[in-house]
C-alpha cells in the first residue's frame, strides 16, 4: 500500500528547459546561430528539433505525353519517412504552400529529397523530377527572425545528371517548436495517419463562444381568446430558445388579460443563431393545451444591460396559429390581436457558469467593457507523458493533451502508436483572479483514419487529468513536476501514466494581487440580482451544452465528450463514493475541536495535575483582564502560522485517491456510479441498491429528527408547553437575574470556570441536573406520524 501511495504522488523533475543552439549551428555547418543560449519566450519547454521543409509551387511542368495533361503532387523524402502534398488535377503550375516537419532525434539520412510526380490512375505515378538537399548544408532560423525566403529550383533527373523541364519552389531549414511553421505542418511522428485524420493530430488552439444570460419577463397579456368558453382559462406562456423550454406558472383567473411577472432565464451564444420563440397557451384539459398565439424574436434586438437598472418594457402582437401566408385574407377578417407584455434582455453583468464552481476557471463578466486589467500572466509547457496505458487493441496509445483557462482551450498535437508522447508545446493565458483552476486532461485519439458512420461514433477515450489552482503556487517561480493520471474505472482505481508540466505565474502587480482576496468571487450582480440553486444547476448545463456544440464545429473538433470531462458535466450526480468522501471531510475538519475538547476534558479530570493548575492560573488572569482575551487569542494565531511556515506545501496539491475514497471503494459502489442516467441494470440489481439508499437515508432521517428535538426542546423553554417546567425555568432566570445583578461578573465567571474544572473527586457520574432537565421537556417528535 506504501509503494502505491508513492506512485500516485506529485514528483519533481528537472527537464532541460529552454533553447540551447549548439555553437556554430546544426550538424556542424555553418549556421546562423553562434551564441550558446538565446532568450526566448519558449523557457518552460525542452528544445526540439525539426527539419523544416516548406514546398511552395511549382512552375511549367511538363504534360503527359499520353493525356496532354499533368496532375502534379509532390513528396518529401528524409530516409524511411515520406510526406506527400495534395495533387492537382491538370495543372501543369500548382500551388501547394506546405510544410513538413522532420524530428531531428529520428533523422537517419544526411540527405534530403522533393520528388514532382504525375499521378496516374491506372499505371504507376510518372517521374518529373527532383531536388536534392545536403543537410549539413542547412540553415538554421530562430523567431523572431523573418521566415525563410522559398527559391526557385531545378528539377533534375533519377540519377541527378541533367536537369529537366519544371521548376518546384522550396525552403528547407532547422528550428525548434517555436517556429511559426510548426502548429500546422505535417509531423513525421504522425506520418501513418491519413485521410481526414491528417487534421485531428495538429496543435490547436480555440476559444470558447460568448455566453449571455437572456432574461424574459412575462408580465401580462391581452385580449386573450379561447374555443371552449364554458372552461376557466388556465393560460400560460411557453418560451423557447433552441433546445431550451421554459413555461410560466399558469393564471387561473379566468381574465382575458392574465398577470404573471415572471423571470424566464436562457443561455445564448454569439453569434445568436436562434430566436426567441413565445407561444401563449391555454391549458384546455389535464392532457391537452391549446394554443393561442406565438411569437418569434430575433435575439440581436434586444436591449444589453450591464447593471441592475430596469429595461424598457414592450407589447408584441401574437400571430394565430393556423394563419399563414395562404390565408392572408382570412387574417384580415380578425380585428382584434392578442397582446403580451414582455421586458427582454441581455444580461452582460453576470458570468455564465459552463463550469463547476468549484473548479473555476474564469470570473469575468459577459460585458468586456466590465473586465478588469489582468493581475498576472500563467505560462505551462506541457512536455510528456510516461508510461501511458494502452488504450487500443494492438497496445498502441495515440495521446493528445487538452488544457483550459479561462475562455482558450488548447490542444496539443497528437503523438501517434507511442506510450510515452513527447509534446514540448507551451501556452501562455492572461490571469484576472488567481482563486482559479488549470484544467488539463490527456485523452487518446479515436479518429486518425478513413470515416464514416463507425468511425464517427466513435469517442475519444480518457486517460488522467490535473487540476491546478493558481493561488497555491508562488509566484515567479518555475515548477517542473510529474503528475500522476489517475482515474476511476468500473473494476477500481487505476494509474494510467505521468504527466509532466512545466508552468509558472507572474505577478503583475502584487497590490492587485492581494487586493483582490477582498472582492466578491463572481461578478455584483450574481449578488445584486441570485438566481437559484435550480436556475444554476439548469443554465450551466444548458451553457456545457452549447460550448460543447460550438467547440464540436471547429475544425479539427474539439469532441463533446472531451468538452464535458474538462467541464465536469457529471459533477452534481449521485455517488456514494463520494458521499462517503464530502462525509470524511467533515469529520477531519472537527478533528481539530475534537482534540481540543479531549485536552479540556483531561484537563478537568487532572490527567495532568501541573497542566490543571496552569490552566487554573491562566483562566484567573483572563478573568481579571479580559482586554488580554482578543490580543492573545490573535497573537496566539499568529504564532501558529509562522511555526506552520516551515512545515508549508513546496508543491501544488493533487488529486488525493485516499480523500477522494478512491482506494477502499466497494465494487459495487463503483458499478452504481458508473451507471447510466436513467439506469440500465436489472431489477434486483436497482431494487438492492434502493434498499441500501433506504439505510443510509434512514440514518440521516434519524439524525436530522435528533436534531430537530433538541431545537424544540430549546425552543420550549418559554413556550409553557409543559407549564411545570416552563414555570420552573421562569423562576430560575428571575433568581439569576437578581444574582448576577448583585454579584460582580467577574467572580460569577470564575467561579463557573472553578467549578468546570473541579477535581474528579467532586464530580459524579450521574447526569447534571440541568442537563436532566432539558431532557425532559417536550418536543414536537410525539405529534408525527
Amino acid at each position: 500500500m506504501a509503494a502505491n501511495r508513492d506512485e500516485y504522488n506529485i514528483k519533481e523533475t528537472k527537464p532541460q528547459l529552454g533553447e540551447r543552439w549548439p555553437h556554430g549551428g546544426v550538424r556542424g555547418g555553418g549556421g546562423w546561430i553562434t551564441s550558446e543560449r538565446l532568450s526566448s519566450t519558449y523557457d518552460l519547454v525542452e528544445q526540439t528539433y525539426y527539419l523544416y521543409v516548406r514546398v511552395g509551387k511549382a512552375q511549367n511542368l511538363p504534360p503527359n505525353p499520353v493525356t496532354g495533361t499533368c496532375d502534379p503532387y509532390v513528396e518529401v523524402k528524409l530516409g524511411n519517412y515520406k510526406g506527400k502534398t495534395q495533387h492537382f488535377e491538370k495543372k501543369t503550375n500548382p500551388e501547394w504552400n506546405q510544410v513538413f516537419a522532420f524530428a531531428k532525434d529520428k533523422i537517419q539520412s544526411s540527405v534530403l529529397e522533393v520528388y514532382v510526380r504525375d499521378r496516374e490512375m491506372v499505371a504507376k505515378d510518372e517521374y518529373l523530377g527532383k531536388v536534392v538537399f545536403d543537410l549539413n548544408e542547412v540553415p538554421t532560423r530562430v523567431p523572431p527572425d523573418s521566415p525563410l525566403a522559398p527559391q526557385w529550383y531545378r528539377l533534375e533527373n533519377r540519377r541527378g545528371e541533367t536537369k529537366v523541364r519544371g521548376e518546384v519552389m522550396v525552403a528547407v531549414w532547422m528550428g525548434t517548436q517555436a517556429d511559426e511553421a510548426f502548429p500546422e505542418a505535417w509531423h513525421s511522428d504522425a506520418s501513418s495517419v491519413t485521410g481526414e485524420g491528417v487534421f485531428s493530430v495538429r496543435s490547436k488552439v480555440y476559444v470558447s463562444p460568448k455566453l449571455w444570460y437572456i432574461r424574459v419577463n412575462v408580465i401580462e397579456a391581452q385580449d386573450v381568446e379561447w374555443d371552449d368558453k364554458s372552461q376557466p382559462s388556465q393560460v400560460f406562456v411557453k418560451a423557447q430558445l433552441g433546445n431550451q423550454m421554459l413555461k410560466t406558472k399558469p393564471c387561473a383567473t379566468g381574465s382575458t388579460n392574465p398577470f404573471w411577472n415572471e423571470d424566464l432565464v436562457f443561455v445564448a451564444a454569439e453569434p445568436f443563431e436562434e430566436q426567441l420563440v413565445i407561444v401563449v397557451e391555454n391549458k384546455a384539459k389535464a392532457n391537452k393545451d391549446e394554443a393561442v398565439g406565438r411569437l418569434s424574436l430575433p435575439l440581436g434586438k434586444f436591449e444589453k444591460r450591464l447593471d441592475h437598472r430596469p429595461v424598457h418594457s414592450q407589447w408584441y402582437n401574437l400571430e394565430k396559429f393556423g394563419f399563414g401566408a395562404l390565408e392572408g385574407e382570412k387574417r384580415k377578417i380578425n380585428k382584434f390581436s392578442t397582446r403580451i407584455h414582455l421586458r427582454v434582455c441581455l444580461e452582460g453583468g453576470y458570468h455564465v457558469l459552463d463550469e463547476s464552481t468549484m473548479y473555476i476557471t474564469d470570473q469575468r463578466p459577459t460585458a468586456r467593457e466590465l473586465w478588469k486589467q489582468p493581475i498576472g500572466i500563467l505560462e505551462l509547457g506541457v512536455l510528456s507523458a510516461q508510461g501511458l496505458a494502452q488504450m487500443k487493441p494492438n497496445k498502441s496509445t495515440d495521446a493528445y493533451c487538452v488544457a483550459k483557462y479561462g475562455h482558450k482551450w488548447v490542444r496539443t498535437r497528437t503523438i501517434v502508436q507511442t506510450t510515452s508522447p513527447k509534446w514540448n508545446e507551451q501556452y501562455i493565458w492572461e490571469v484576472y483572479d488567481p482563486c482559479t483552476v488549470v484544467t488539463l486532461a490527456v485523452f487518446d485519439n479515436c479518429h486518425l483514419g478513413g470515416h464514416g458512420a463507425n468511425q464517427a461514433a466513435r469517442k475519444d477515450s480518457r486517460i488522467g487529468k490535473v487540476r491546478i489552482r493558481l493561488s497555491t503556487l508562488e509566484t515567479d517561480k518555475i515548477y517542473t513536476q510529474s503528475y500522476p493520471l489517475l482515474t476511476l474505472q468500473p473494476a477500481g482505481l487505476k494509474k494510467m501514466g505521468e504527466l509532466q508540466l512545466a508552468f509558472r505565474f507572474t505577478c503583475l502587480s502584487l497590490a492587485h494581487l492581494l487586493y483582490l482576496y477582498s472582492r466578491p468571487l463572481l461578478p455584483k450582480m450574481h449578488y445584486i440580482h441570485p438566481f437559484t440553486i435550480s436556475q444554476l444547476d439548469s443554465l450551466r448545463f444548458q451553457a456545457m451544452n452549447i460550448v460543447a456544440s460550438r467547440l464540436g464545429r471547429a475544425e479539427p473538433p474539439l469532441r463533446k465528450e472531451v468538452v464535458e470531462h474538462m467541464l465536469d458535466v457529471d459533477s452534481h450526480m449521485w455517488s456514494m463514493r463520494r458521499s462517503k468522501a464530502n462525509f470524511f471531510r467533515i469529520v477531519s475538519l472537527f478533528s481539530g475541536v475534537i482534540g481540543v475538547s479531549k485536552w479540556v476534558g483531561q484537563v478537568c479530570e487532572w490527567k495532568n495535575p501541573m497542566t490543571s493548575v496552569l490552566v487554573h492560573v491562566l483562566l484567573c488572569i483572563l478573568i481579571c483582564y479580559p482586554e488580554l482575551i482578543l490580543p492573545t487569542t490573535f497573537l496566539y494565531m499568529f504564532l501558529i502560522g509562522l511555526w506552520n511556515f516551515r512545515a508549508r506545501p513546496r508543491q501544488p496539491p493533487h488529486m488525493d485517491p485516499k480523500l477522494s475514497w478512491a482506494e477502499a471503494v466497494h465494487q459495487d459502489e463503483l458499478d452504481e456510479e458508473f451507471d447510466t442516467f436513467p439506469t440500465s441494470k436489472a431489477e434486483d440489481v436497482v431494487r438492492m441498491r434502493y434498499d441500501r439508499l433506504r439505510s443510509v437515508a434512514g440514518r440521516v432521517q434519524t439524525v436530522v429528527g435528533d436534531l430537530a428535538t433538541q431545537c424544540e426542546r430549546l425552543m420550549g423553554l418559554l413556550s409553557w408547553r409543559d407549564p411545570r417546567a416552563t414555570a420552573i425555568f421562569v423562576a430560575f432566570c428571575l433568581v439569576a437575574a437578581v444574582a448576577l445583578y448583585i454579584t460582580p461578573c467577574k467572580i460569577v465567571v470564575m467561579l463557573a470556570g472553578f467549578y468546570w474544572l473541579r477535581h474528579p473527586r467532586f464530580r459524579s457520574k450521574m447526569p447534571s441536573a440541568p442537563s436532566n432537565f432539558f431532557r425532559r421537556l417536550p418536543a414536537r417528535a410525539d405529534c408525527m406520524l
